[in-house]
């Protein structure tokens, strides 16, 4: 038990469950981490769109997985804070760890906690009888299976990542991310974290001018063949035959991608908000296509 975990709520756990494609809760077990780990990044989008309605969120343990659980994604706090939730009530033993993206190679590395970064313990198997695994649904472009909790080499649909002990944060780790990849690494802490600790860095990530989630509207969704990433009214697929890239041009076929590539319906927005939320993504893409030509 971590200390993050709440006690079982059933009916939210069977909710979530369904959304990931199972009828009864599974056992705790290696084939069901990578399972759910998997149905998760396939059915659940990484993405800030709620940013861009104006809503505004906690990152309590019960809050990220109610708003999954009510057909929306979110960001690493919601993604892997739901995650590790519900992998508790199925009886795993999960950690949450402080992390800190670095966004591009020039940037500085950090484990300042704009990251929430899991393990899981006491789960071993043949190819891992240390029993501890690297998890992370809340990348956007990252893992589609959890990893063995120790340094290699790990290729992934069109992605090869690497996994080595931090330099930054003693006892810690780093994920070398692949160089196709949205970021450049993420390094975490050993300790185990709470949501207090990492509270400061998301209300700056959800409101601050400066955050690149309030500067961009993004989606992604990850499958085994590829990701799927949506910057604005840009559309990108990237798989093992390359990438293509394509420009959404009307409020119609923008929402229709959110729906059908994301699995994000937006079936609780009404179309007041939804027209303005097409509209302020509009102005952001024009002033950006403006800058580009400069």
């Amino acid at each position: 038990m971590t200390s993050t975990r709440p006690a079982v709520d059933e009916s939210l756990r069977d909710a979530y469950l369904r959304r990931l494609g199972f009828g009864t809760p599974p056992p705790a077990t290696v084939e069901t981490l990578h399972a759910v780990h998997r149905a998760q990044v396939e059915r659940v989008p990484y993405e800030s769109v709620w940013v861009w309605l104006g809503e505004r969120r906690t990152i309590e343990p019960l809050d990220s997985v109610r708003y999954l659980v009510s057909g929306r994604g979110g960001y690493c706090y919601h993604q892997n804070g739901a995650l590790a939730t519900l992998l508790g009530w199925l009886g795993f033993r999960v950690h949450w760890h402080a992390g800190g993206v670095q966004g591009h190679p020039d940037a500085k590395p950090n484990v300042d906690g704009n990251h929430l970064a899991l393990t899981v313990s006491g789960l071993p198997s043949d190819d891992n009888p240390g029993g501890e695994w690297f998890m992370d649904v809340g990348l956007g472009d990252g893992l589609i299976e959890p990893v063995p909790l120790r340094t290699g080499t790990y290729t992934q649909g069109p992605h090869t990542y690497g996994l080595r002990p931090s330099e930054i944060a003693p006892g810690g780790w780093r994920l070398d991310a692949d160089e196709s990849m949205s970021l450049h690494g993420m390094d975490f802490t050993p300790g185990e974290a709470t949501a207090a600790d990492l509270v400061a860095e998301h209300e700056r990530l959800q409101s601050a001018p400066d955050s690149s989630f309030v500067r961009t509207l993004v989606a992604f969704r990850r499958d085994v063949g590829g990701v799927d990433f949506l910057r604005g009214r840009v559309l990108k697929r990237l798989d093992t035959t390359g990438e293509t890239t394509r420009e959404l041009t009307s409020a119609p076929e923008w929402h229709t991608c959110l729906a059908d590539v994301f699995g994000l319906p937006l079936s609780d927005v009404d179309t007041e908000r939804k027209t303005l939320l097409w509209n302020r993504v509009t102005a952001a893409h024009e002033k950006w296509l403006a800058g580009s030509r400069q």
